[in-house]
């Protein structure tokens, strides 16, 4: 990699609020504040970032030699000029990135606490300090814009490692944002021992890069010349028209189309992803049917507006050469909604779909109240060439964490590394112990075009097995085929009915510990519980799940005498056991639907639909384990009756208490 001077000739003791950083997103962290207050011209975060960007690519001509190092007995103002000659040469070697008028802007002192600051290598860091400068910068409202958040980088190291580029192979991200895949492929490249100006060389000739905003477009560049010295291919441009204004991008791009592949594109359901010219040039912006075999067919029908994750696939792939290999980021919706299965369909027969991993919701939040909760995977995927043989296996995994929690506050635990490891295994064809962080499916096994690892979570199978001994397995399905069980929904009533009575409304979140809350969010007019009453028919014995939201999918509560006069909202089933053969009773059944085994599988079969997540009609393919024993049986239904009864006492004894509160202490 060359000589590395780390020596600017600046000292830390000028800089006190910097002394005992080393961490450098810490380090910017410190340099935004210091310059939001200091800094005359701009205290926007994005002029601020240009500003500390100039400094570092000085810093970076400093690494690599192809300058001078700054002496110590300078001060501020000789420093400084020393810098701003440093950076014409950079201006002048990248003319595609600063124009001949530019010039750094900060004032001497603050070009001193910026360098003196930044002491960590640029060229030789093990993380991606640039990345860092953006994460730090940039701000929500630039992350969120038009669907685009900044992929977090175990992510890129994930899918970089996973697909193996290899120096001289083409690469492409229509998507690429601020650089986050294109840099982690220029780490790869390092890591495998290419050197410092052969990788400045690969980007120049084999870097590629489309983003819609002309301003991440311009972060990218600055991102890859400053970890490369090269001028990658990044310009502006619609990947889904392929068009940069007037001009096709396919004549800024080989050809022969591309070795490797690596996006996560925008997504959204209410993006407007493309004009209906531009929507007519695609497969899956069409119609499509499933005839009675079960296979999609089709139609020459053009849809009115699709989402561009949609159309990003396609495109993707029809960037490819044929044996390319992808790595995208898609939301699970795509791959596990029954309104995609053509799309799913479409992938399968265009490309050998080789690893999906889920991700935990929490990956793209970007702060607090930042970002998203939309629940991600991970697909790894080869064009298919001509008469090519696809694998008869997929890797699948399912992270539940990725280093960072849903306030995107850094945590230790981290499964993607452990993912890497063992999809590493599974591509080398060595034996690795299979887990949720790692298995093998048969394709013959994939139900229904769904591809959502959690789906086909190993653990499920394992703990039914186990069961199998003590337990009769049913399927409920076949429960309610036999009539032993009945499932309805319930009904909204909107807003302007809430509040308007007493007659309780019973929504997800009031259901809790196999309860209705003593005091339900919202009360309705008796009048409007009597236009519902024989439609719902709520009973003492029925069970009511929720089956639409987040966390509290599967939660179950049970009627009781005094909650029949309620109405009960559509993301609610409501589960009526009749008398039967099997021995299954209300408070049995309610105690099944609450156990591990049950609750792995709501988990596993809860897709997004939406903005929320929904068991749907994947309730019918529950297993449930009913012990064979008539006596544990009896001991599971007397032990829920009871909690049930206690429930109820505690409930009157409250509602006595507050009573008691109101008649001046006596109770009745």
């Amino acid at each position: 990699m060359g000589s590395l001077n780390t020596s600017n000739g600046l000292t830390l003791h000028q800089v006190p609020l910097l002394r005992n950083l080393r961490n450098p997103r810490e380090v910017f962290r410190e340099l935004r504040n210091y310059l939001a207050g200091q800094f005359v011209g701009s205290t926007r975060d994005e002029g601020l970032l240009d500003e500390i960007l100039k400094c570092l690519f000085c810093k970076f001509y400093i690494e690599v030699g192809k300058a001078d190092s700054i002496p110590n007995n300078l001060d501020v103002f000789q420093k400084s000029r020393l810098v701003r000659t440093i950076f014409a040469r950079v201006r002048a070697d990248f003319p595609d990135i600063y124009d001949s008028g530019t010039e750094i802007m900060l004032d001497p002192k603050s070009i001193d606490v910026v360098l003196e600051g930044c002491d960590f290598s640029l060229v030789e860091s093990a993380s991606d300090p640039i990345g860092d400068a953006f994460e730090v910068f940039v701000g929500t409202e630039s992350r969120g814009r038009s669907g685009q958040f900044f992929t977090p980088r175990p992510v890129c190291e994930f899918l970089v490692n996973a697909l193996d580029p290899k120096p001289g192979e083409n690469i492409i991200d229509p998507a690429c944002g601020a650089g986050g895949f294109l840099t982690a492929v220029t780490r790869h490249f390092l890591a495998t021992g290419v050197s410092v100006g052969e990788l400045s060389r690969l980007t120049s000739e084999t870097i590629f890069g489309i983003d819609k905003d002309e301003y991440l477009v311009t972060l990218s560049r600055l991102h890859l010349s400053l970890l490369t010295g090269g001028h990658p291919h990044t310009v502006c441009g619609d990947s889904i028209a392929m068009q940069n204004g007037s001009q096709a991008l396919v004549d800024l791009l080989p050809s022969e189309g591309f070795d490797v592949l690596l996006t996560n594109p925008p997504f959204g359901a209410r993006i407007v992803a493309a004009s209906p010219e531009v929507l007519s040039t695609f497969e899956l912006a069409r119609r499509w049917r499933e005839d009675e075999s079960g296979k999609w067919l089709l139609t020459g029908v053009v849809q009115g507006q699709v989402p561009p994750q949609v159309l990003f696939v396609e495109r993707c792939l029809s960037l490819l050469k044929s044996g390319g290999r992808m790595g995208i980021v898609l939301p699970e919706s795509i791959l596990s909604n029954k309104s995609y299965r053509y799309l799913v369909q479409f992938l399968l027969d265009k490309a050998d779909v080789q690893g999906v991993v889920g991700m935990p919701e929490s990956l793209f939040k970007t702060s607090g109240k930042g970002g998203t909760h939309t629940k991600t995977c991970l697909l790894i995927a080869q064009k298919c060439a001509p008469y090519s043989k696809k694998t008869g296996r997929v890797f699948m995994a399912e992270a539940k964490w990725c280093g960072h929690d849903s306030r995107a506050r850094q945590i230790p635990k981290n499964d993607i590394p452990a993912i890497g490891e063992a999809f590493a295994l599974y591509r080398a064809r060595k034996k690795f112990a299979e887990s949720p962080l790692g298995f093998v499916l048969k394709k013959s096994a994939i139900k229904e075009n769904v591809l959502s690892p959690r789906y086909y979570d190993p653990k499920i199978a394992q703990d039914l097995v186990a069961l199998e001994e003590t337990h009769n397995l049913y399927l409920f399905r076949q429960l309610v085929d036999e009539g032993v069980l009945a499932i309805s929904t319930g009904d909204e009533l909107g807003k302007l009915a809430y509040g308007t009575g007493t007659v309780p409304f019973i929504r997800t979140s009031d259901i809790s510990n196999w309860e209705l809350k003593a005091d339900p969010k919202h009360g309705v007019d008796h009048k409007i519980y009597e236009s519902f009453r024989r439609k719902q028919d709520v009973r003492p014995g029925d069970i009511l799940m929720v089956k639409d939201g987040t966390y509290l999918i599967g939660t179950c509560a049970i009627i009781t005498e005094a909650d029949t006069q309620v109405i009960y909202q559509s993301h609610l089933f409501k589960i009526r056991v009749h008398e039967n053969k099997y021995g299954l009773n209300p408070y049995l059944l309610l105690a099944v639907l609450s156990s591990l085994a049950v609750q792995r599988q709501i988990r596993a079969k809860q897709f997004t639909q939406d903005i929320i997540d929904s068991l749907g009609e994947r309730l019918y393919e529950l297993v449930l384990p009913i012990p064979k024993q008539k006596e544990n049986c009896e001991e599971i239904t007397n032990l829920v009756r009871k909690a049930v009864q206690l429930r109820i006492q505690a409930r009157q004894l409250a509602a006595r208490a507050r009573l008691s509160v109101h008649n001046g202490g006596e109770l009745e």
